[in-house]
C-alpha cells in the first residue's frame, strides 16, 4: 500500500530535482529516501523520475502522479487542522507569506499581540512577491499570504483587514515640498520613483495616481521602500508609500515631507487570501479581527 512517507519523498525531490538535498529536507539518509521511491514506483508501475549522477528530471506521468499525491497531502494536512481546531484556536502551525511592502512594517505591529494572546501559536512567515505567495497558497505550499488589493487572486477566498493611502514624500527643498495636497496629475510632471516592475505597490501607485506606466516619466527604480527613500533624500525625485510604512521609513526632524495624495481613497487594500476549501478559516477570521485592532491607532505626522 501508498504511503504518505511516500508521497513527502517524492514531493521532496519534485522540490529539490536531488534525491541528497531531498533527503536532508526530509530528515532521513538517501538510501532509506531512495528506497521508498522506488517501491513506489514499483507499486503504481510508473516511473515517476528520471535520474543520472547528473541531474533529476520528473517524467510527464511523474508530474500527474506528483499532482494527485500534492492533493492528498493537502487534504491529510487540513484534517489535521480541522481536529485541532476542535479545540483551541491558533493551537495548529500555520505558514504565512507576506509581500516585501507589507511585512517588515505589518509584522512588528501585529506580532507582539499575536505572542501575548496565543503564546503556543507557531507560525512560519515566508516573504515573497505578489505572485509567487499567490501561487503557493494555491498549491497548499502556504496556509494564507497577506497581499495588497487589488490583485488577481481569482479562485482564492481574501479576508480583508486593513485599508491605507498613499502619501507622496518629497525633500523639503523640492518644488512640491510646500503643498498640503498633492494629485497625481501634478506628479506627472516630476522625477516619480517607483519600485522595479513585479512589485504590486508600483502599480498600485500609478493607479492611483491615474498614471500608465507608459507615460510616467520615472527613470530610475528601487529594490525597496527603504532604497527609494534614501533616493528621495538624496534630492533624486519624489515616491509615494502607503500610510503602514511611513511611521518606519521616516524618522522625525529629517528633511523629509510627507503630504497627503488627493486622489479617491483607499489606496490598497490588506488582505488574507486562502484556498476556497481551506479548513483554517475561522483561524484566518482570529488573526485578521487582531491586525485589524492593532492597526487601528496607526496615525501620520504629515510635515
Amino acid at each position: 500500500m501508498i504511503s504518505l512517507k511516500q508521497l513527502n519523498y517524492a514531493l521532496a525531490v519534485e522540490q529539490t530535482l536531488h534525491f541528497k538535498k531531498a533527503a536532508d529536507l526530509c530528515a532521513v539518509s538517501q538510501s532509506a529516501l531512495s528506497a521508498a521511491i522506488a517501491e513506489l514506483e514499483i507499486q503504481l508501475d510508473v516511473q515517476i523520475f528520471e535520474r543520472d549522477n547528473k541531474k533529476v528530471m520528473v517524467t510527464p506521468l511523474g508530474a500527474q502522479v506528483l499532482q494527485k499525491a500534492r492533493a492528498i497531502k493537502l487534504e491529510l494536512d487540513e484534517l489535521y487542522v480541522l481536529a485541532r481546531n476542535q479545540k483551541t484556536p491558533l493551537n495548529y502551525p500555520m505558514s504565512i507569506g507576506v509581500i516585501p511592502t507589507i511585512g517588515p512594517y505589518l509584522l512588528p505591529k501585529v506580532l507582539p499581540a499575536v505572542r501575548e494572546q496565543y503564546p503556543d501559536f507557531q507560525m512560519t512567515i515566508v516573504e515573497e512577491q505578489s505572485h509567487i505567495l499567490v501561487e503557493k497558497v494555491r498549491t497548499g505550499e502556504l496556509d494564507t499570504a497577506i497581499l495588497a488589493l487589488p490583485y488577481a487572486v481569482e479562485g482564492l477566498h481574501a479576508f480583508e483587514f486593513w485599508e491605507e493611502d498613499f502619501y507622496v514624500v518629497t525633500h523639503c527643498q523640492h518644488a512640491l515640498a510646500e503643498k498640503t495636497q498633492i494629485c497625481g496629475d501634478e506628479l506627472r510632471h516630476h522625477n516619480l520613483l517607483l519600485l522595479k516592475d513585479g512589485h504590486c505597490l508600483r502599480d498600485h501607485a500609478l493607479a492611483a495616481c491615474k498614471i500608465q506606466a507608459t507615460e510616467s516619466n520615472h527613470s530610475l527604480a528601487g529594490t525597496s521602500l527603504y532604497t527609494l527613500i534614501q533616493m528621495v533624500a538624496g534630492k533624486m525625485g519624489t515616491t509615494l508609500v502607503p500610510q503602514m510604512a511611513i511611521p518606519d521609513l521616516l524618522p522625525e526632524n529629517s528633511e523629509l515631507n510627507v503630504i497627503p495624495l488627493d486622489e479617491a481613497s483607499p489606496h490598497r487594500k490588506i488582505a488574507f487570501i486562502t484556498r476556497l476549501n481551506y479548513i483554517g478559516v475561522n483561524n484566518i477570521e482570529l488573526l485578521k479581527n487582531l491586525f485589524r485592532r492593532q492597526l487601528e491607532g496607526l496615525s501620520i505626522k504629515e510635515t
